[in-house]
C-alpha cells in the first residue's frame, strides 16, 4: 500500500470510526438458525443459502454459480463480472491456480465538527470508496494468506463507472494472485522447520450466501449539533480552572459489498452517530483530572436532545470541580469494591471481550488462541452465576439501540447468536473462517477493524447476565456487611472507568453512616481474569448498554458487580506543574 493511501486511512480510522457489521462464519457448536431472523423485514430484501462450496484446489466455474450481475447496483455489477473473468483467466504458468478469490469494497461517507472553548474549529465530510482483494492458491487446508498473501488494498473510484471499477479489480487482482503464490512459498519453507503437533486448517467451509441490505445514506442536518457543540464547550466560562474542553460529532455510514468465488454476494451496510464531550483540569497538587462522555446511536434521532447533551456536560464539568477537592486515595487498601454497571462495562470488555475471540496463534504455535483464555476452554472463567452471550442479531435491548448489530459478516458468513460462558464456563470462541484448534468452522464474528483491513474474530453484542440477579439496595449492603466482617471503615463504589484499572469516579462508602466521599488519583492493583473468575461474589438486576464505534461498531451490556476483595492504592503518577499565569479572563461584555 502506498504511503498516500496509509496517510489517508490512518486519517480517516481516526476520524471516520469505520462501520464493518461483517458477520462471521459460526463454529460447529453452535446450531445454525433454522432460518435467517430477519426474513419478511422489508428493508432486508434477499437472502439465500446455495449449495455448498467446491472442493479443496478447484473454483467453481460458469455463471450457473453465480447469480446474474446486480443490475440495480453497478459496484456489485463490476464485481461481479470481473470476478467471473479472474475465475476463467487468472493463471500463471508453472503457477497454482487460486482456489480462492474474495472482493470487498467498503464505501464510507463521514462528517465530523468538533469545537473548543466556544468555538467551532474542525467541520469536515469526506467520501471514500475503498476495496480489498484476496486470491488465495492452495487449499482449505493451507494455503498462501500468509504475510503478503493477506490480500491487496487500494481506493475506489466513487463515480460507479463500471469500467472504472472493473480496472481498479483486475490490476488489484493480479498483484494480489501474484503476491499469494511467493506467500505460500514462504509459508511452505517455515512450516519445514516447525513441528505442529495438532495441525488446523487455514480457512474455513461456508455455504455460499445472497444478501441484498439497504443502501445507508447519511442523515444530516448538522446545524443545529454545531451550535449545541460551541454551547457546550462554552462552558468554560463556569470554571476558569479548565485547561481544556472539546466536543465533537462524527457522522458515519459505510455501505459493504462482497462477492466471492463460493458464491456469496453481500451487500449490507450500517450508520453510527456520535456526540463526545471531554474535559479536563489539575488539582492544586498538580495532579491531572480528566472526564468525558460520549452518545453513540444508530439512527440521528435516537441522540440525546441538546438539552440533554447540554445538561450531561455542565454535570461533567460539576464532576472536575468535586475532583479537584476532593482528597487523594488511600495509599493502600484491600477490601470489597462496587462497581456500577456503566464501571462494570470497562471491566468486561476489556477482561472477557478480548478473551472470548478465537484468534490464531502464529505458524506452528501449539495454543489453541491467544489471549487469557486461551487454555480455559471447558474451565470456569466467571462465577458459576454468571453467563455470557454474543448475539448480532439483536438490534436492541429494553427499547435502547445495539451498535453491534449485524446480518452478515465481511467473510460472507450469518450473523448468530454465540453463548460464550455458560454458568462461568467457556465453552465457546467467538470464530471468523480461520479455524482454531476444535474449532473448524466460523460462527458469524470475523469482521474487519478497518475498511483496508483483514477481518478477524469481533465483538457483536456481549450480554452478561446474572442467575441470581439483586437489587442495587442490596448490592450495597453486601459491601458494607463484608466492610463490617474484616473491621473496614469503609468500601469502595466506582461510578465510572478510565480505563480497566483506572477509575476516574471513585468513592468511599463509610460502614458509619453509609454516605459517600470522592476521592481522585487511584488504582486497582489486581483487577486481572483471575480477580473475575474468584472475587467477583454478586450481580446485580440492572443493566448498562455501551455502545462503542472503536475497532468495530459493538455493544456491551453488563450489570453492576461486587467484588469481595480487590486492591485499590494510590497512583504512582508524576504530577504535572500547574501554569505560570492564569487563564485569559472571560470577557463578559462588548469593550467601549
Amino acid at each position: 500500500m502506498s504511503a498516500r493511501l496509509i496517510r489517508l486511512v490512518s486519517v480517516l480510522t481516526v476520524w471516520f470510526v469505520l462501520f464493518h457489521p461483517s458477520t462471521f462464519a459460526q463454529s460447529g457448536c453452535v446450531a445454525r438458525a433454522s432460518r435467517p431472523p430477519w426474513r419478511g423485514h422489508p428493508a432486508r430484501a434477499l437472502w439465500r443459502e446455495r449449495d455448498a462450496p467446491a472442493t479443496a484446489g478447484e473454483i467453481p466455474t460458469g455463471r450457473g454459480r453465480l447469480p446474474a450481475p446486480q443490475a440495480d447496483d453497478p459496484v456489485l455489477r463490476a464485481m461481479q463480472k470481473e470476478l467471473e473473468r479472474s475465475k476463467s483467466q487468472l493463471k500463471l504458468e508453472q503457477m497454482a491456480t487460486p482456489y480462492y478469490i474474495e472482493y470487498r469494497v467498503v464505501d464510507v461517507d463521514g462528517y465530523i465538527a468538533e469545537a473548543a472553548f466556544g468555538a467551532l474549529r474542525t467541520n469536515l465530510r469526506a467520501h471514500l470508496r475503498f476495496v480489498r482483494v484476496v486470491v488465495s492458491v492452495g487449499d482449505y487446508k493451507q494455503d498462501s494468506y500468509f504475510g503478503q498473501g493477506e490480500g491487496v488494498t487500494d481506493f475506489m473510484p466513487l463515480d460507479d463507472d463500471e469500467f472504472a471499477l472493473r480496472h481498479h479489480l483486475w490490476l488489484a487482482t493480479d498483484k494480489a494472485y501474484k503476491a499469494a503464490t511467493e506467500a505460500l512459498t514462504a509459508k511452505q519453507a517455515q512450516l519445514k522447520q516447525l513441528n505442529v503437533e495438532h495441525p488446523v486448517d487455514d480457512f474455513a467451509r461456508a455455504a455460499p450466501v445472497q444478501f441484498m441490505g439497504p443502501v445507508f445514506k447519511l442523515q444530516l442536518d448538522p446545524a443545529p449539533w454545531l451550535k449545541t457543540l460551541q454551547d457546550a464547550t462554552a462552558l468554560y466560562k463556569t470554571d476558569p480552572q479548565l485547561e481544556s474542553i472539546d466536543s465533537s460529532l462524527q457522522f458515519q455510514t459505510a455501505n459493504r459489498f462482497f462477492v466471492n468465488s463460493e458464491g456469496t454476494v453481500i451487500r449490507s451496510g450500517q450508520a453510527s452517530y456520535q456526540v463526545s464531550f471531554n474535559a479536563s483540569t489539575q488539582a492544586a497538587d498538580g495532579m491531572q483530572l480528566q472526564r468525558s462522555a460520549a452518545y453513540v446511536v444508530p439512527n440521528l434521532n435516537e441522540l440525546p436532545s441538546s438539552g440533554e447533551f447540554l445538561v450531561r456536560a455542565k454535570k461533567l464539568v460539576g464532576t472536575l470541580r468535586e475532583l479537584r477537592a476532593a482528597p487523594v486515595a488511600d495509599e493502600e487498601y484491600r477490601g470489597p469494591v462496587l462497581f456500577s454497571a456503566d464501571a462494570a462495562s470497562t471491566v468486561f470488555a476489556d477482561l472477557v471481550g478480548e478473551n472470548i475471540l478465537g484468534l490464531k496463534p502464529g505458524l506452528g504455535q501449539p495454543a489453541r488462541t491467544r489471549g487469557a483464555f486461551a487454555s480455559s476452554y471447558k474451565s470456569r472463567v466467571l462465577p458459576e452465576f454468571l453467563s455470557v452471550v454474543d448475539d448480532p442479531t439483536l438490534t436492541s435491548l429494553n427499547g435502547k439501540p445495539l451498535l453491534g448489530s449485524y446480518e452478515v459478516d465481511d467473510e460472507g458468513v450469518q450473523a448468530m447468536r454465540v453463548s460464550v460462558i455458560e454458568k462461568g464456563k467457556l465453552v465457546n470462541y467467538l470464530l471468523g473462517r480461520e479455524p482454531i484448534l476444535d474449532f473448524p468452522a466460523s460462527n458469524g464474528h470475523g469482521r474487519a477493524r478497518a475498511a483496508t483491513n483483514p477481518p478477524g474474530p469481533s465483538l457483536g453484542n456481549m450480554v452478561v447476565s446474572s442467575s441470581e440477579a439483586v437489587t442495587q439496595e442490596e448490592l450495597k449492603k453486601k459491601l458494607l456487611e463484608l466492610c463490617q466482617q474484616r473491621d473496614l471503615p469503609y468500601g469502595y463504589y466506582v461510578e465510572t472507568m478510565g480505563g480497566v484499572r483506572t477509575p476516574p469516579l471513585l468513592y468511599k462508602v463509610w460502614v458509619k453512616d453509609g454516605h459517600e466521599e470522592l476521592v481522585r488519583g487511584a488504582v486497582f492493583g489486581d483487577l486481572d481474569a483471575r480477580a473475575l473468575r474468584n472475587d467477583l461474589v454478586a450481580a446485580g438486576s440492572d443493566m448498562n448498554i455501551e455502545n462503542r464505534v472503536l475497532n468495530v461498531p459493538h455493544s456491551i451490556v453488563t450489570p453492576s458487580v461486587l467484588f469481595d476483595e480487590l486492591e485499590v492504592k494510590r497512583q504512582d503518577i508524576q504530577k504535572s506543574k500547574l501554569p505560570e499565569y492564569p487563564a485569559p479572563a472571560v470577557e463578559t461584555g462588548n469593550r467601549e
